[in-house]
């Protein structure tokens, strides 16, 4: 049995923790808060250290150092931080639902994730690209679109 039936996220080891990332990238999308409702909405720029073609951290270990509101997913917050992407294997595993038939972990292949359009992949815009007073406009709501249990 796979360490991620196994075991709750609290029992996972860090190497496990990380392994459980899909390397989706849209925890890495730029969110704005609505002032007057507190609706959040997630926008195509993309944080200054993702690379939008790897849809990788450029900075990794160093991410929060850089990016002072970089959140760190931790076992505590996957469960409270309401962004977080139906998608999200640390989301659907503290919900008991286990990982997806396209999480890289299951089919085997990292490419899966851009297949089934889960990724960001070529679909952000640098945050250095798009002035701040503009980022409204770059509201989207693909980051939410869940693919079919199966295929």
């Amino acid at each position: 049995m796979a360490f991620w039936d196994e075991k709750t996220l609290e029992e996972m080891s860090p190497t496990e923790w990380e392994a459980l990332c899909d390397g989706c990238g849209r925890c890495c999308l730029i969110k704005l808060e609505d002032e007057d409702t507190g609706t959040l909405i997630t926008s195509d720029v993309r944080c200054r250290l993702l690379d939008g073609d790897s849809c990788a951290c450029t900075d990794y270990p160093g991410r929060q150092a850089k990016v002072p509101d970089c959140i760190k997913l931790t076992t505590e917050n996957v469960r409270e931080i309401k962004w977080i992407p139906t998608t999200c294997a640390y989301r659907r595993i503290a919900e008991g639902k286990g990982l997806a038939w396209w999480h890289p972990l299951v089919s085997g292949d990292p490419q899966t994730v851009v297949d089934v359009g889960v990724s960001v992949k070529g679909r952000t815009f640098a945050e250095e690209e798009v002035a701040p007073d503009t980022w409204e406009e770059h509201a989207v709501d693909w980051p939410e679109w869940e693919p079919p249990e199966s295929l």
